[in-house]
Formats: structure tokens, sequence, C-alpha cells
């Protein structure tokens, strides 16, 4: 019985974990390009820093079979791509104001966000 209340602490101490205090690496884009992997459960990177008013592409490639991983959504950009398995679908942004635009699948389980400055 303590082994099953003690497992359930830890459950419950890495969901918090990972949907509230994992702070992602952040990755600024230099060549404006970035490779943005989608594989177990996560876009790498997730936080990504770009200039503004600079051209930008974001390259996915979606490694995850999930159904959640086949649609990328940037809500703020009015922005809908389906990902295709095992290639690459790029993303290029122009004119991008100084901000923060979130980017998540349909069910926000991926998520991550363009950071514009």
């Amino acid at each position: 019985m303590m082994v099953i209340n003690l497992l359930g602490l830890v459950l419950i101490a890495l969901i918090v974990w990972w949907f509230w205090l994992y702070k992602p690496n952040k990755t600024i884009v230099q060549d404006n390009e970035v490779l943005i992997e989608v594989k177990d459960g996560v876009y790498s990177p997730s936080s990504i820093q770009v200039s503004a008013s600079q051209p930008v592409t974001l390259k996915f490639m979606r490694k995850d079979q999930s159904p959640c991983a086949e649609t990328m959504l940037i809500p703020s950009l009015e922005i809908s791509e389906q990902l295709k398995l095992n290639e690459i679908t790029q993303i290029t942004l122009l004119n991008l104001s100084p901000g923060e635009h979130e980017f998540h699948c349909q069910m926000q389980m991926y998520r991550g966000v363009l950071k514009v400055v």
C-alpha cells in the first residue's frame, strides 16, 4: 500500500513539472530558419527567438505518429498547417512584429512559443 501511494506522489510531481514547471531551452535563430522536430509529445526546440521585420522559415519535421501531432496551429497569426509524417513542412513568416506567438497542436498537448524581438 505504501508503494502505491509513493508511486502516485511521484506521478503527480512529474505531471506538475511537465505542465507547469518545465522551461525549455531557448533557441535564437541566426540564419532565418530553424528545424523543429515533432517527436515524443514535444516540439524541439519549443522556445524560438527571432528578429522582428526579418523573414523566418520554420521547418517542422514530424516524427511522431500520434494524430495530435498532425496539425500545428499559430492562432495569433491565423496559421493552421497539416504536418506530414517523416516530411518537412515549411512555414515562412514575413514582417513579424515584436511579441510572442504560441504554437501548438489542436489539443494543445504539443506546445511552443515564437518570441519576436
